[in-house]
């Protein structure tokens, strides 16, 4: 007997984000004019399956590649940078998933990347503004813990189902320690502020997320480390989230740099303006090479370790200087046009600033690198 087995139709991610991103594109000045959440947004990504694509297919995901989801982003982001980054923070969250999921580690991330293929679950970081330190306390009594925080930055958090978050526990042995675990978003005790109003990224809904006396089980806890020292953790997350993250500000870039070129036509005899598109397309193509090359090692497996995690810092600082200096020279390049709300350049200069507040900033980097090329433990 012959069994004929036929492949399963497989999705074409980036073809999805393509038309996503053209839709997106033609809400994101209202998005920004009015500092609101890209709630129609999230609902397309939903219904595309796109908060699951990554998820391995045997467990019901879309099996996409690193390498794409990466791409996903930067594409959407061409359209609308806000789309792109609040949905690059439910993104790094899911592929620290998935690594826990193929390294086995426990607690078991299978049942929640079920979950997430199944229900199409948003995910919400608040790992940026804890950092090293986490926030927020934990009481513990009878092998439970009473959580209450304000976590600042909490990108996609109107649309948000569970918070991947930290609090610090006093230990009475070990000292101080950070805690990472999950907290629902439906949670009596947690609150969603509208406070989010700033100078670029509008979109994201990275409102203030209040919680108060939430339970949270010691089972549910999937790391325990010391405050404010560098741990082997962030060896193992450093390299899976910034290449999603700054996905988000070179597909800014990319576009600030069309439109730019489009808007110089008729001035591109001028030996000034081909001077300044010339050295826009240098600083792109350095953003880009970076980025590659970011998301190479994580598509292909990275192992963790000090060296890596500093190549991904530096390379972090490297896209942030050419990305923002792409969307300076843009506007130049158009002239007095790139001042006007309706050309979108405006934006997209804004947009791409967010890139200088997502660890490490410049300095702390170089301090970072610095200490290690001089063999002194990383801060």
């Amino acid at each position: 007997m012959t069994i004929t087995i036929t492949p399963e139709k497989t999705t074409n991610w980036l073809g999805v984000a393509e038309e996503l991103s053209k839709d997106f594109a033609t809400r994101a000045a209202k998005h920004d004019a009015d500092d609101s959440f890209v709630a129609e947004n999230y609902a397309a990504l939903r219904k595309a399956k796109l908060f699951s694509a990554p998820v391995p297919a045997e467990l019901g995901g879309g099996g996409a590649s690193y390498a794409d989801h990466t791409a996903i982003i930067r594409i959407i982001a061409r359209g609308c940078g806000s789309t792109a980054l609040a949905y690059s923070m439910h993104s790094h969250l899911l592929q620290a998933l998935i690594w826990r999921y193929r390294k086995n580690a426990v607690p078991p991330a299978e049942p929640l990347l079920r979950r997430i293929a199944s229900e199409e679950l948003v995910l919400v970081s608040s790992g940026g503004s804890d950092w090293l330190d986490g926030s927020g306390t934990l009481t513990k009594s009878n092998g439970t813990y009473s959580f209450s925080a304000r976590k600042i930055f909490g990108s996609g958090s109107p649309s948000g189902d569970l918070l991947l978050t930290t609090g610090v526990y006093d230990d009475p042995e070990k000292g101080p320690t950070v805690l990472h675990f999950g907290v629902s978003m439906k949670d009596p005790g947690v609150k969603v502020q509208d406070n989010w109003r700033t100078m670029g990224m509008r979109g994201t809904g990275s409102n203030d997320i209040v919680i108060e006396n939430v339970t949270v089980q010691d089972a549910a806890v999937s790391v325990r480390r010391p405050k404010g020292k560098w741990h082997g953790f962030f060896d193992v997350v450093s390299p899976l989230i910034f290449p999603l993250v700054a996905a988000a500000y070179v597909g800014v870039a990319e576009t600030a740099r069309e439109i730019a070129v489009a808007q110089a036509q008729k001035r591109k005899d001028d030996p000034i303006v081909q001077s300044l598109v010339g050295e826009m397309d240098t600083e792109l193509l350095a953003a880009q090479d970076a980025l590659a090359q970011m998301t190479a090692v994580a598509a292909a497996g990275h192992v963790p370790g000090l060296a890596t995690s500093n190549d991904v810092f530096k390379r972090k600082t490297l896209i942030a200087r050419s990305a923002t200096r792409v969307t300076y020279l843009a506007m130049e390049v158009a002239g007095g046009g790139s001042f006007f709300r309706s050309v979108q350049l405006e934006r997209c200069f804004r947009d791409v600033q967010g890139i200088r507040f997502h660890p490490y900033h410049e300095r702390r980097q170089y301090q970072f690198s610095g200490r290690i090329a001089l063999g002194i433990e990383p801060a």
